[in-house]
């Protein structure tokens, strides 16, 4: 049995129009910055959270240098997460845009979240 659940993504508002458009996809990072303040893509993947709490982390570390929104994901199989090595998680692969809703936007940074 496979396990699928609601998980989140955490970006930068100016990556806003293409999620929307073309969903996760690593490759076309250039907008902005990652949440993590990385230029390039840290994986070939997309990190997500597994809960809203764990979203809140992210917006505590925001090095986007602006607005982030929050976008849930559906349809992904927990067992086929991979730890990045630090604990936290990506889908090793494009998620497309009909599995990502924009659940919460322009959320300013929250240093110490």
């Amino acid at each position: 049995m496979t396990n699928t659940s609601t998980l989140f993504h955490v970006s930068s508002v100016l990556n806003r129009q293409s999620i929307a458009q073309h969903g996760l996809d690593w490759t076309r990072m250039g907008a902005a910055r990652g949440i993590a303040g990385s230029r390039r893509p840290e994986v070939e993947g997309t990190f997500v959270c597994r809960d809203e709490e764990e979203a809140k982390f992210f917006f505590g570390i925001n090095n986007t240098g602006g607005l982030v929104d929050l976008w849930s994901v559906e349809g992904i199989v927990e067992e086929s997460l991979l730890d990045n090595g630090n604990g936290f998680f990506y889908h090793p692969g494009r998620i497309p845009a009909a599995r990502v809703r924009l659940v919460r936007t322009d959320v300013p940074p929250r240093p110490g979240c």
